[in-house]
């Protein structure tokens, strides 16, 4: 057996790293090609487990046992590319004989101090341990997909606090404590991934996506120097340079950051630092007082970024909004006057593409015509709305982009990236780096043997940076940019079914009539309310109903979609289909049990 078992173990060597896909397809065929008579003694192969379960019993009748040899042997030959004279009887026996006798270790009494790097090669308690987590992760992407899975399993706080244990230990937990940990942290969690989980702008789960993230995980680089990160370094600069083509930057410069309010933040900070660049030195009152715009339904991050950067909260001046949710370019203009008036410097303005709730695209070509006039720097936060670039039945929703002086794009909603990737992208190269660089000698040295200017740390606000940029370059290969044109124009055809729905379906009413984007804005009016005279009681009433159906929602686990107010607008559902794996009949779904539990609640 011992000679045997190194045949084996040679020859699965010899195939790399099909080995252990082969296996685990070898059980798949088996279980289809095999009789059901045949397999009654073994219930393992009904259940798909996987190679280590009891499938290959010593005892099975001779006829079974040499039909899987054959048939493995074939499928060596046709899946592999191999020789079949390689495949003797012997060789084929004692793999099977080695599948039957590999159990899971047992990890109750393994810690991860016996791992790599101190465990000797060729590894085998971390193989398997890293093997079983692979095992974990595989069998929670299937329940992504699978709908008759929740999308979650919901607790209150403190009953799912009581439920798991997240204390520190002051002894390392075992190896199998930990395995337990990864599943019960994935069991208890949210299925971002499912096909009816629309209750945020980011959503899905790609597999290209998550084979990259895997790998930069693997890698674990940093991006801030060239000399760490040269592939990833090059891969980022490529990536960047196409995004700023297809937004209409000739040139410039951009940067990968930790999400769309980062990016934000670096588009206030590089146009204070065109406009006033002793700040960096003096800081702020050496100039005065700083004003920014934004509408009032554009993202929270503007303001934050006013506070943070000692221009003041107060100081960030809201833009009104027209009934679809578009900023009214000459309110910019009257409160862009005004503070000029009062003798203090507007400098920015940052026009939304696809904001939050309503999905809806500022004006660029009137507020960039307001921004030459009063010299203040232009942004389009296209956080959500930017991937709409990649599809040219959709891309004149950004009309006017290329007047911008910079603008965020998060590939992690629309193109589905997974979390986190957003770009900032600026049309002025080298503001970046004026801005941002501290020039720290003991990491970024200018006599280095190589062009430094390939060194992206001196420009970014972090010092360590992670390498975002993979997944989204590896997806954006397999798809290609027509492929995502596919994906996006899919998407938007299957809002389009939901307004038709929304629209046939008693109690339900659109927020807006004709949405311009993705998401999709609805009340829904119980039976109870619907003759009701409108007005202040019935907005009143109308303000619970979207709660109590999320809550039944929730504790029902099957779904997730959105709620919010919105001005003096009452509560109402929000959805947005970012998702690929979504159909017309995931979307029929959510309107059938929003109308259910709708039905369900009292309100009296």
């Amino acid at each position: 057996m011992a000679g045997g078992q190194k045949d084996v173990n040679k020859f699965f060597y010899s195939l790399g790293e099909r080995a252990t896909s082969f296996k685990r397809y070898a059980l798949h065929k088996l279980e289809e090609n095999l009789s059901t008579e045949e397999v009654v003694v073994n219930e393992q192969w009904e259940k798909k487990k996987s190679i280590d379960s009891d499938i290959f019993q010593k005892e099975e009748d001779e006829p079974v046992l040499q039909k899987k040899k054959n048939w493995i042997k074939s499928q060596f030959s046709k899946s592999m590319d191999i020789d079949n004279s390689l495949l003797e009887e012997e060789q084929i026996s004692e793999w099977m004989i080695n599948l039957h006798s590999t159990k899971k270790s047992d990890f109750t009494k393994v810690y991860a101090k016996e791992l790599i790097p101190q465990e000797m090669a060729p590894f085998p308690k971390t193989n398997e341990f890293l093997l079983r987590v692979i095992e974990i992760l595989m069998d929670y992407v299937h329940k992504c997909q699978d709908r008759k899975e929740k999308v979650v399993e919901f607790h209150h706080p403190a009953d799912l606090k009581g439920m798991l244990d997240h204390d520190i230990p002051e002894k390392g937990e075992t190896l199998e404590q930990l395995l337990t940990d990864c599943s019960e942290t994935l069991k208890y969690g949210v299925k971002t991934g499912h096909p009816r989980f629309f209750n945020q702008l980011s959503s899905g789960l790609d597999m290209i996506a998550l084979a990259g993230e895997w790998l930069t995980s693997t890698a674990n680089s940093n991006m801030f120097t060239y000399e760490v990160s040269p592939v990833f370094v090059l891969m980022e600069k490529s990536v960047l340079k196409k995004m700023r083509e297809l937004a209409g930057f000739q040139d410039g410069d951009g940067i990968l950051s930790p999400g769309g309010a980062i990016s934000n933040l670096y588009a206030v900070n590089a146009a204070r630092h065109k406009h006033f660049s002793q700040i960096k030195s003096n800081g702020c009152l050496s100039v005065g007082v700083l004003t920014v715009f934004t509408s009032e339904q554009g993202h929270y991050s503007i303001r934050a970024a006013a506070a943070l950067m000692g221009i003041g909260a107060n100081n960030c001046i809201t833009i009104k909004c027209d009934i679809d949710g578009k900023m009214i370019p000459s309110d910019l203009e009257d409160k862009a006057s005004e503070v000029k008036a009062k003798g203090n410097h507007p400098f920015f303005v940052c026009a939304t593409a696809g904001t939050t709730v309503l999905g809806a695209f500022d004006p660029i070509p009137e507020i960039s015509k307001i921004c030459k006039k009063y010299n203040m720097w232009l942004h389009v936060d296209g956080a959500w709305g930017g991937g709409a670039l990649m599809s040219r039945q959709y891309r004149h929703l950004l009309e006017g982009l290329e007047l911008a002086d910079s603008m965020t794009w998060n590939p992690h909603k629309l193109m589905g990236v997974t979390l986190q990737c957003s770009a900032i992208l600026l049309k002025e190269d080298g503001i970046l780096e004026d801005c941002n660089s501290m020039h720290a000698n003991y990491l970024f040295q200018q006599d280095k043997h190589y062009d430094v200017s390939y060194d992206t740390g001196d420009k970014a606000i972090q010092c360590g940076r992670h390498v975002d940029v993979f997944k989204l370059w590896l997806m954006w290969r397999a798809k290609g940019t027509l492929g995502f044109e596919e994906q996006i124009n899919y998407l938007l055809d299957l809002c389009r079914y939901l307004i038709k729905l929304v629209n046939e379906r008693p109690g339900f009413r659109m927020v807006l009539d004709s949405p311009e984007f993705i998401n999709v804005c609805f009340w829904y009016f119980p039976p109870s309310i619907r003759k009701m005279k409108r007005g202040p009681e019935f907005n009143n009433i109308v303000h619970q109903v979207a709660p109590a159906i999320k809550a039944r929602m929730m504790n029902s686990g099957n779904l997730m979609v959105g709620y919010q107010p919105l001005s003096d607008l009452p509560n109402f559902f929000r959805m947005v289909i970012s998702n690929p794996a979504a159909t017309r009949d995931d979307v029929k779904y959510v309107v059938d049990q929003i109308e259910r539990f709708g039905r369900e609640i009292s309100l009296y």
